[in-house]
């Protein structure tokens, strides 16, 4: 259940209930669980994602929107342990910055080549969705979320090297730049999980890049 938390955002405990195929109750009973060992909160809106969006309620009562604490995606794997940072620290001790830069460009290009094959795709749109299932393959809990018009607009919920990129931002650089590469178009990076927001936000546009 926390997974799912992780990877959808922000989610009622029927949406939560219909992704893993089980009754309302049980999945209520589990999540006040959750928010007793302090892994999960409820609102009466979502603070982020696809959920924030929705309109204003109708009458009756709310349903509760449920969302992973900083405690909660610590617990489940929002967060990569410190060791990856102090190695990254340690090269740029010994090295020098530009060994880190180097260090991001070479993780973003060697995940450009794994997945090369997500240029094959004729449409930009067909390209991003690409991009979801190559980003989901790798761990980085990604989804599709609502975008401005003519734009696909990724999430990505968790970010193996968000505690790295926290501390040298040309990681997160590397990882935009390899974005627009595979999907042909300038991607315009909205947010980040390394300067604080709850998820990495990525605007993918439907218009080629102009090569001239």
């Amino acid at each position: 259940m926390a997974r799912v938390l992780l990877t959808l955002g922000p989610s009622t405990a029927v949406t939560i209930a219909d992704e893993l195929g089980h009754t309302g109750t049980a999945i209520r009973k589990t999540l006040d669980s959750l928010i007793e060992q302090g892994f999960v909160e409820a609102s009466e809106r979502a603070p982020y994602g696809p959920a924030a969006l929705a309109g204003p309620r109708g009458r009756g009562r709310p349903a509760r929107v449920f969302s992973l604490t900083p405690l909660g995606k610590s617990k489940f794997g929002a967060h990569e342990d410190s060791l990856a940072v102090a190695a990254v620290k340690f090269m740029a001790t010994v090295a020098g910055p530009d060994s880190v830069n180097a260090f991001a460009e070479q993780i973003s290009q060697d995940f450009v080549q794994r997945h090369s094959d997500i240029a094959e795709h004729a449409s930009i749109e067909g390209r991003a969705l690409a991009l979801v299932d190559a980003l989901n393959a790798e761990g980085f809990a990604a989804v599709v979320t609502p975008g401005l018009g003519g734009s696909t607009q990724i999430s990505q919920h968790h970010c193996p090297m968000g505690d790295v990129a926290a501390e040298f931002p040309n990681v997160c650089k590397a990882e935009t730049e390899a974005f627009s590469q595979l999907t042909g178009v300038h991607v315009t990076r909205l947010a980040t999980i390394a300067a604080g927001s709850p998820v990495c936000t990525t605007l993918v546009p439907h218009t080629r890049r102009d090569t001239a």
